[in-house]
């Protein structure tokens, strides 16, 4: 029996959106970004920010910083828990009570952009002396008919991780054999041999965000995505989705061949860098504030990063990561677009990896940037190669644990029958595309 409308909203943090704004008798006027406020007055006053709590320490600083810089204007910064943001914003829009801007997560600020919710910053951005070189992952997420209703904030991207003094006792180099899955296998084979707790490759086999992370990229960097069509008609791109299957079936070589830790199958990536952080894992897909929080400066001296491979070639990365978004409403939107700018100024930028996170511009990867933090610069380098899907199913999709995309890698990988995961996974992203489209 297929899932009625008000249930999958009751399943899904990102319906409750849409079930929420969908309510709103009326909403206010679209902010002008061309009128007056914005080109003539300068801006002060309080701004309401509301950012995701898991990025309060980052958050905190830039406001600190800011407030240093000037004394016209104050910021009152909200961390709203990350399970809650989406359905706290519908429910504040809703009652007409907006914070002034909003740095939410990428992936849902599309949820409100096609609400229409957010006030478009086009205009704004045209005039941004840097705007060609945006992350164009992240602007994605927030363009809707050719205009933008957000910009960049940070970002968070899974790159491949790779402890090369493993790969040089185990008589690899690293840029030969992480091009493909071929040779992906050679060095998680050779760097598995150097002992039984010792393994070529890591990834948390139980956690369907952790996976949405670290493996789709390998289909992206093969020219093809899981989603098809635009928001309003998408469907699943699974069954005769080729890249998928050799992806999947590499990770059910890695795992069948033991050349990953043996309880994988239940990590729930509570722990997900702790072997590689010991030394003990060739290769991880991750971020770079999985990894570096707290690894040992002797471990990353020995690391390098690579963007992520499809089967035969190509390179991608999940472009994660938070949007600034002005709701409609906002009491004082100029101050709030002065605080925006302020954030994507290098300075800021390029201190970003001191808190775990990759700037979202691809001039902050200067020659200073790439000594300090070299491991923080590979995506920066390849910025266009950064992607995200675009939908509005996205959450119920990959990131719940009862949803599809988790129940396809655990049958493909750890039940061993890639067929019958692939057929059972397509019905269940049509009728969620379906229904979150509605």
């Amino acid at each position: 029996m297929g899932l009625t409308r008000g249930q999958f909203l009751r399943l899904m943090g990102a319906g409750a959106a849409g079930a929420l704004l969908s309510a709103c008798a009326t909403s206010p006027p679209p902010i002008d970004v061309t009128g007056p406020e914005f080109t003539e007055a300068e801006p002060s006053g309080t701004v309401k920010l509301w950012s995701r709590g898991g990025l309060l320490p980052t958050a905190q600083r830039i406001v600190d910083r800011f407030h240093a810089a000037q004394d016209r204007i104050r910021v009152d910064l909200t961390p709203v828990p990350d399970g809650q943001f989406v359905t706290k914003l519908a429910t504040a829009i809703r009652g007409g009570r907006v914070p002034d801007v909003v740095d939410i997560d990428d992936i849902n600020s599309a949820l409100f952009v096609a609400r229409g919710v957010f006030a478009d910053l086009t205009p704004l951005l045209d005039e941004l002396p840097f705007r060609d070189r945006l992350s164009p992952g992240h602007l994605a997420l927030v363009e809707r008919d050719g205009r933008y209703f957000g910009a960049p904030s940070i970002a968070d991207n899974s790159t491949l991780w790779c402890n090369v003094g493993l790969f040089e006792r185990a008589g690899v180099d690293i840029d030969q054999v992480t091009g493909s899955f071929e040779g992906y296998l050679e060095a998680a084979r050779a760097v598995s041999a150097l002992g039984d707790d010792i393994h070529g490759w890591f990834f948390p086999g139980n956690s369907a965000g952790a996976l949405a992370f670290t493996v789709q990229p390998h289909v992206w960097a093969a020219g093809t995505d899981l989603i098809a069509g635009e928001i309003g008609d998408q469907r699943g791109n699974i069954v005769d989705n080729e890249p998928l299957r050799a992806t999947l079936e590499f990770l059910r070589a890695l795992w069948e061949e033991g050349l990953t830790p043996p309880a994988i199958d239940s990590d729930d990536g509570s722990r997900w860098a702790s072997q590689f952080q010991a030394g003990r894992v060739g290769m991880m897909p991750c971020g770079f504030g999985i990894v570096t929080p707290d690894a040992s400066d002797e471990l990353l001296d020995q690391c390098g990063v690579r963007l992520l491979s499809g089967p035969e070639g190509g390179r991608s990365f999940f472009d994660g990561g938070t949007n600034f978004c002005l709701p409609n409403g906002s009491d004082n939107p100029s101050a709030a677009w002065e605080f925006v700018r302020f954030c994507l100024e290098l300075e800021q930028q390029t201190a970003l990896p001191e808190t775990g996170y990759i700037p979202v511009r691809s001039d902050a990867a200067t020659d200073e940037f790439r000594a300090a933090y070299p491991l923080a610069a590979p995506p920066l380098l390849e910025l266009d190669a950064g992607y995200a899907p675009l939908s509005l199913a996205y959450a119920r999709i990959y990131n719940q644990n009862d949803g599809p995309w988790l129940a396809m890698i655990r049958e493909a990988v750890f039940g061993g029958n890639v067929d019958r995961a692939l057929a059972a996974a397509q019905p269940r992203f049509d009728e969620i595309l379906r229904q979150g489209d509605a």
